[in-house]
């Protein structure tokens, strides 16, 4: 028996269809706003103003908060644009940031057919001005925590090989935003998983001990200097890892076949380890070429995807095939 399903057609029409909480985590990457024009009918991200975009996001992702369990989490990556002067096109921030495979490749701000890419209006018929930065993954992360989501984390993807910019009145945009929003107070999060390891002279310091000045109250009201030396040691340092932190640094990788925008792997199994256990179910609604239900399957995870174009749907399943005979033969040589 399969363990995952592809789905082709609508995000929220599909999402319609899936009974309400059946799923444990959602990670998805949502196409970005006005970049990109994949040739179909009714495709998100050709809205014709942010607020149109966030509202279609906020429409999906409610349909989301249905399906997922109380404990579920919704782990969203987005990327952000700048608004354009009259008569011109805006550039997504990942056009010029993102770096091979990084929802930034060369054709990013191209349409399906090769030519110059859906770019957003006129800043002036937006509310913009002529180089604003729109603001985008801030803006549904607002609006999705203004409908009820809790918003846990934002957690910044560093990516070392961004590609260059021509511009040289800002820093070249070099990250992206993936947040963390639960539809509980109380939700499954799996610290153990994703701990990260600790280094040698951290591990010598617990080990031995260090001295450390830290401040203190007595000693400043009688009239000292507020400092005292205390000895430091095991309590600080777990051996067995620290938690994980926000800033997640992670080369952008291209994969041969896929379409436009594809985010690495090692980006997305933090997501899979943490927010689901072995068995769970793992959604993503904008499937792209796969890379989520790659690593839920690696992860021994249950799979549905979603996606408005077939043709991405059958580079998907091609590349989530490859994972499930891997995840058999290593199932299979423990056995």
């Amino acid at each position: 028996m399969s363990n995952y399903t592809l789905l082709q057609g609508h995000c929220l029409e599909v999402l319609r269809t899936l009974p309400a909480e059946s799923v444990q985590t959602c990670i998805t990457s949502p196409p970005y706003f006005g970049l990109r024009d994949y040739g179909c009918d009714g495709q998100i991200g050709l809205e014709s103003t942010p607020d149109s975009f966030v509202a279609s996001l906020v429409d999906v992702f409610v349909e989301v908060h249905r399906v997922l369990k109380k404990d579920g989490t919704l782990w969203l990556n987005l990327g952000d644009s700048y608004a354009a002067q009259r008569g011109g096109t805006s550039m997504p921030a990942e056009t010029l940031a993102g770096g091979v495979g990084g929802k930034g490749d060369k054709a990013a701000h191209r349409g399906h057919d090769g030519a110059a890419g859906h770019a957003h209006r006129n800043a002036s018929n937006i509310g913009l001005k002529h180089k604003d930065l729109i603001g985008i993954p801030w803006r549904v992360a607002f609006a999705l925590q203004s409908y009820g989501w809790y918003l846990r984390q934002d957690i910044i993807w560093h990516k070392p090989n961004p590609m260059p910019e021509s511009v040289t009145d800002r820093c070249t945009k070099a990250h992206e935003y993936i947040f963390l929003l639960s539809k509980s107070d109380r939700y499954f999060y799996d610290n153990e998983a994703i701990k990260e390891p600790v280094s040698d002279t951290s591990l010598k310091r617990a080990e031995y001990g260090w001295n450390c000045d830290r401040p203190s109250t007595k000693n400043a009201s009688m009239g000292g200097t507020g400092i005292h030396t205390e000895k430091m040691g095991t309590r600080f340092v777990n051996p067995s890892g620290r938690n994980k932190r926000s800033v997640w640094t992670v080369n952008t990788k291209p994969y041969k076949g896929a379409h436009f925008a594809v985010y690495p792997t090692e980006l997305i199994r933090p997501c899979v380890l943490a927010g689901s256990r072995p068995g769970d179910v793992v959604l993503d609604p904008f499937n792209g070429s796969g890379t989520t239900g790659f690593v839920s399957i690696e992860e021994r995870r249950k799979y549905i995807g979603v996606d408005i174009n077939p043709e991405y749907l059958a580079i998907a399943e091609a590349r989530i095939k490859s994972a499930q005979v891997q995840e058999t033969m290593e199932f299979d040589s423990e056995a």
